[in-house]
């Protein structure tokens, strides 16, 4: 089971090599990122987008482009057509975000001819490595889905459970969370997060444990289960997966962690045929790097790998 990034790039290495796609590719953050994977062993690029400005960037940060494939596009809808058509076609593994805006970008994902669609809900997953926790943490939805029906939070679900298996969580714990720990028909988070459960109980949601509502410290802390007298429920500090009621409160305790916990994190969005690397611009380079070995790790899954 990776505890940590560094098992989970050991995972990686233990895959077939992989190749990101990405949508012009023009950007030093995001050239920096694929040449430190490439460099790394996690995967290899296509780099679609202004060729000459590609190069460009890359003389000034010393990047040897002969390792990779550059194919010349400027205009930045064509860019992320083409690069993500490459994904659809099976050229390449994962789809990832350059210098092209969101918008663009999520437009090329759910294109009918040579997007990724499923039509399924898109929703965003985070994994996180934070100090002081024995098991990597996977949130959802911290930046995609506003206000998720209890559809979609069945979807969100499905999909993180997914990813936490690829990354070797047999049998993921997964807490829809809520301010309180009991249902209160006043607080549409506690409803949902008992009818979660309810369908887990069921087999409606299968490959994990599912257990709602929980406030946030009974979710990941131990000792706050045994002073509130909760041991007797099925997850008592010890989730995988944390389900947030809404993009709020998922975004909050995502920031609350970047800036104020000594934290590792990587992102990806779901809900597609491939998987998708979405980072902001304003992401670190390790966060980039750690969102494409997450890539890797979830194409060699849904390719029937290990």
């Amino acid at each position: 089971m990776s505890k940590t990034f560094d098992d989970l790039l050991t995972k990686v290495s233990s895959c077939s090599r992989k190749k990101v796609s990405v949508a012009a590719a023009q950007d030093q953050p995001i050239l920096e990122a694929v040449d430190e994977a490439r460099k790394r062993g996690i995967a290899d690029a296509i780099l679609v987008g202004d060729e000459e400005k590609i190069r460009e960037i890359a003389s000034k940060i010393n990047m040897d482009l002969s390792e990779f494939e550059i194919i010349n596009e400027p205009d930045m809808e064509k860019a992320a057509l083409k690069a993500v058509s490459l994904v659809h076609d099976g050229k390449a593994d994962m789809y990832m975000k350059g210098l092209t805006d969101t918008k663009t970008f999520l437009k090329s994902v759910l294109n009918k001819e040579v997007g990724l669609r499923t039509g399924k809900p898109l929703s965003h997953v985070c994994v996180f490595e934070i100090a002081g926790m024995d098991r990597l943490l996977f949130l959802t939805d911290v930046a995609f889905i506003p206000y998720p029906t209890l559809e979609d939070k069945v979807a969100m679900i499905d999909y993180t459970v997914d990813i936490a298996k690829a990354c070797g969580v047999d049998n993921p714990k997964v807490a829809p969370l809520a301010a309180v720990e009991v249902v209160n028909p006043k607080m549409q988070a506690t409803v949902d997060a008992a009818e979660l459960t309810k369908m887990n109980d069921e087999g409606k949601i299968t490959g994990c444990i599912v257990d709602g509502p929980l406030s946030l410290d009974l979710a990941i802390e131990p000792e706050a289960a045994k002073h509130k007298g909760a041991t007797g429920r099925k997850i008592v500090g010890d989730a995988d997966i944390l389900v947030f009621p809404d993009i709020h409160a998922g975004n909050i305790f995502y920031k609350g962690v970047v800036h104020l916990a000594d934290a590792k994190n990587g992102n990806i969005l779901t809900g597609t045929k491939a998987p998708v690397v979405l980072t902001s611009r304003s992401d670190s380079k390790e966060v980039k790097i750690n969102s494409i070995a997450l890539g890797a790790v979830v194409a060699e899954t849904l390719k029937g790998g290990n």
